[in-house]
């Protein structure tokens, strides 16, 4: 899928072309999954410059169309990236739709995330499958005796963990997100926010741990005060000492010193910055509609003969997909192959990657597992018989649903209800 995409084109990556590529941040992950000591995450905000801070969060929608509009004012764009405001995979939904947005739309862009790594593991497939070639993970120790005193807690789940318990919890997360994203031949950056008292010591460490990891690149950021956090009386490291760090650090991995500590609304080259120019644009496509629906124009049906609504999701061997024609009617766009019976969760992960273009599926029935999938992937599953025209009407007025559903045929075949990936019959 990223075969022909210049990956030399990533100014953070690559320093020869900071002057000549620049990147987007594109602010759709407003959650976080920890708390760091250092940390004041401000949503409309424009008065500082640091990584946490956006004017606004879009939808996964807004993004792109707010990426149209930065390609049109700044086409030297080469990298769409999310970094926050919180972390990436505590939004994973908003984040892999953001990504799938942009691969399909804009093909030859480069994807970066950064994040804690606290949730990042089980993602990782999904991020080679869609082309995200760049993870930064922020690691700021690998003693939990260190980061304890960094983190004031660790959200897993529901769940909170604090001191120790939390630090330990988030490097076992760090380390195996950082050995799978590399098995999948994903580039890796390191950040290592230095902490004077804190961490400054244990920066070598850091540095020899992330090497025999195999990371590729490691960026020593200088911690910057910020008010309202535990942190706030800590002085920031000077330049010298950033610099003394680095040149040790550097015996272990490549140094990124050329780091601007962007916003995570940030966009422009790193050495011309354009995100106030930007702030209208991207508060105005803020405005628009929220849902994923500008971004997915048609709707699949499962049906025989292409009349009816009547086939169970399992049943299907093939979907057409339809689009409205601009006069009022509806018109048959193609037809796009089901994925073979057999495969259990992964079969409908496949069927929602093939109709990832959709908003909705017509089916006449589906289980539970596959319809809770085909939403998290965007898709709207509408369960209901009758007329193919009747249903895109159902859909695109958002009128008339209830009297199609109400009318449906429960699937009498066993299993593929239950959701198994196995097909009915």
């Amino acid at each position: 899928m990223t075969a022909s995409i210049d990956f030399n084109r990533h100014p953070c990556f690559n320093a020869k072309v900071k002057g000549q590529y620049g990147r987007v941040h594109l602010p759709v992950a407003p959650k976080c999954n920890i708390q760091c000591n250092y940390c004041n995450r401000k949503y409309d905000c424009v008065n500082e410059s640091r990584p946490g801070v956006t004017s606004t969060v879009l939808t996964p929608a807004q993004a792109l169309r707010y990426m149209g509009k930065v390609l049109e004012k700044e086409p030297r764009i080469s990298v769409a990236g999310i970094a926050g405001p919180g972390d990436p995979f505590a939004n994973a939904e908003e984040t892999l739709e953001t990504m799938r947005l942009i691969r399909k739309n804009f093909p030859q862009t480069i994807l970066c995330l950064a994040s804690n790594g606290m949730d990042l593991t089980p993602h990782v497939p999904e991020l080679a499958e869609i082309g995200v070639s760049h993870v930064t993970v922020t690691v700021n120790g690998v003693d939990p005796e260190v980061t304890a005193r960094i983190y004031s807690w660790v959200r897993d789940g529901k769940i909170l963990y604090r001191g120790i318990q939390g630090a330990e919890l988030l490097l076992a997360r760090q380390v195996a997100a950082i050995r799978a994203l590399k098995q999948h031949g994903i580039t890796v950056k390191i950040n290592t926010i230095v902490i004077p008292g804190i961490n400054d010591h244990h920066v070598m460490e850091v540095a020899k741990t992330m090497q025999e990891l195999g990371a590729d690149l490691l960026n020593c950021m200088a911690m910057f005060p910020n008010a309202g956090t535990r942190f706030e009386d800590i002085v920031e490291p000077s330049r010298t000492v950033m610099a003394q760090i680095r040149n040790q650090a550097e015996e272990y991995l490549p140094q990124m010193r050329h780091c601007t500590r962007c916003r995570a609304d940030a966009v422009g080259l790193l050495d011309e910055d354009r995100t106030d120019e930007m702030r209208g644009c991207l508060s105005a496509c803020a405005s628009l509609p929220s849902t994923t629906e500008i971004a997915r124009p048609y709707v699949a049906v499962a049906t025989l003969e292409g009349v009816l609504v009547n086939q169970h999701l399992g049943e299907a061997t093939r979907f057409q997909v339809w689009k409205e024609d601009g006069n009022g009617g509806y018109c048959l766009v193609e037809e796009r192959p089901a994925p073979p019976p057999g495969g259990g969760v992964r079969r409908w992960q496949t069927i929602g990657r093939i109709l990832g273009d959709c908003r909705a599926i017509l089916v006449c029935d589906l289980g539970e597992t596959p319809g809770r999938i085909l939403k998290e992937t965007g898709i709207r599953p509408i369960t209901m018989t009758g007329f193919i025209e009747q249903g895109l009407r159902a859909v695109y007025t958002g009128k008339g649903l209830t009297s199609l559903q109400a009318r449906m045929r429960k699937c009498a075949s066993k299993g593929a209800c239950a959701g198994g990936g196995g097909g009915c019959g």
